[in-house]
């Protein structure tokens, strides 16, 4: 009893190693090979019982009897009349299609009409292509605990450690592990460059790191009262949201990192988004609340008024995405109680369409290569759900999470995006395709002359 105790242990132990290959039980693809379903709507019943009674019958009696030159013309005749000369009794395929003409009767007119060309209907896999292991990631709404940087490199949150997990090579590393009374970790974010990131902690602090060095670099304090729930980096520019309500950007190259406040929110912040020009930030609340705020009116080391309150939602807004074709238009999502997406038009601050998606929206992503929109849900499917925009139709539905999709994250490339929800798994599906390949090469950038050359100043 006591082997077994220890051999379930270690398996229970085995399991839980973060970022391993999650293997699930698959059918042979050579399974059920030896089954032929056949098509009703390619049969002929009438012939099918004819042949099982009466036509054995005929041929049994046609065999003992001494068959005459009239019996067997007649037997023929009556053969090709009933159409009895075939004998298959199941059909396993319809028929060919009667052959279509290729070209229209007037030709003249057909010379002046270009065909058009259809672009093929993209595979999109129903299934996740890997799946790790995310022992003891927080399962909480409010918080950010994955994000995949620019260098092919993701870092995840489980519990008090972040690990990072190399996408190129699949090697898995520890960063840090944060002291009991400072942690959990409740956001980690990448900064532009790919090697350094931002680690937000319960204790309010942020911890900044070189992954490439495993060093870290400097701690921010003082800008918020508790826990430090989302970040976005904007350059140099480090902004955070706390559960104070508090929005902080922290220049991080300067000793004095606080240099502006952003004060709208009245419960946590649990969404940040930069724009793509870094002029527009977006904040989403646990007050249900989304706020635009703009960089060209912010003062120094004082409250800055919001460009926008955008008040529609009905839950907590945690899913915020800034389209990459479009500057100003700006995707949102509500919590359990809402369950809508909304577009928004920052320049205005209209909205331009709501969709109820029917589950919780716990995050947002735009394809690069596409225009898509997916979004990750949580009760009842805990599905990923890929839309066509504008018109918002359902391109495709991934499963297979048990527990709400609480984090996406998007590869540098675009194509491959990660999930990690409360059921403790992290998978990775290849959604948004491959990105055309085919694109003319970008011209070469012309050099300085003596570019090589150190210049001093």
């Amino acid at each position: 009893m006591d082997a077994g105790m220890n051999t379930s242990t270690h398996l229970k132990a085995q399991a839980r190693c973060p970022l391993q290959e999650h293997f699930l039980p698959r059918k042979s693809s050579k399974e059920n090979l030896d089954r032929f379903i056949p098509n009703r709507s390619a049969m002929d019943f009438d012939y099918a019982h004819y042949a099982l009674t009466e036509g054995r019958n005929g041929k049994d009696q046609a065999a003992a009897a001494v068959s005459s030159p009239s019996r067997e013309a007649y037997r023929k005749q009556l053969a090709e009349t009933m159409n009895l000369n075939h004998t298959r009794i199941l059909a396993f395929r319809n028929k060919p299609q009667a052959p279509v003409e290729l070209l229209p009767t007037d030709h003249s007119a057909s010379l002046h009409q270009q065909p058009r060309s259809v672009k093929p209907r993209r595979y999109i896999p129903q299934t996740s292509e890997r799946t790790l292991d995310a022992p003891d990631i927080v399962d909480d709404f409010y918080l950010n605990l994955l994000d995949w940087g620019s260098a092919n490199v993701l870092a995840i949150a489980l519990g008090h450690t972040v690990y990072l997990w190399d996408a190129s090579s699949g090697s898995t590393s520890e960063l840090v592990t944060i002291d009991e009374e400072k942690g959990p970790v409740t956001s980690i974010n990448w900064a532009p460059d790919g090697r350094h990131v931002a680690v937000g902690l319960n204790n309010s602090e942020v911890q900044l790191w070189d992954s490439a060095s495993n060093r870290q670099l400097r701690t921010l304090k003082g800008g918020h009262q508790s826990r430090v729930g989302s970040m976005a980096w904007n350059n140099h520019i480090l902004t955070t949201g706390g559960m104070d309500g508090q929005i902080v950007n922290n220049d991080v190259r300067i000793r004095s990192h606080v240099v502006e406040t952003y004060r709208g929110h009245t419960q946590e912040v649990c969404g940040l988004k930069w724009s793509g020009s870094g002029q527009q930030l977006a904040s989403g609340g646990n007050d249900n609340v989304v706020h635009i705020w703009d960089r060209s009116v912010a003062s120094s080391n004082s409250t800055t008024q919001y460009l926008h309150r955008l008040e529609e939602h009905t839950s907590a807004v945690k899913a915020l995405a800034w389209c990459p074709f479009q500057a100003n238009l700006l995707a949102t999502g509500g919590g359990g109680g809402d369950r809508t997406i909304k577009f928004w038009n920052t320049h205005t601050g209209a909205c331009l369409n709501s969709v109820d998606t029917g589950s919780q929206v716990c995050s947002l992503l735009w394809s690069k290569n596409e225009r898509e929109l997916l979004s990750s849900h949580g009760f009842t499917q805990n599905q990923l759900t890929l839309w066509k925009y504008p018109s918002m139709v359902k391109m495709a539905e991934l499963t297979g999470h048990t527990s709400r999709v609480l984090y996406m994250a998007q590869s540098p490339d675009g194509c491959t995006v990660a999930s990690a929800a409360g059921d403790e798994t992290l998978r990775f599906w290849n959604v948004f395709g491959v990105p055309e390949t085919a694109k003319k090469a970008a011209p070469k950038a012309t050099h300085e002359p003596f570019s090589h050359v150190n210049r001093i100043r």
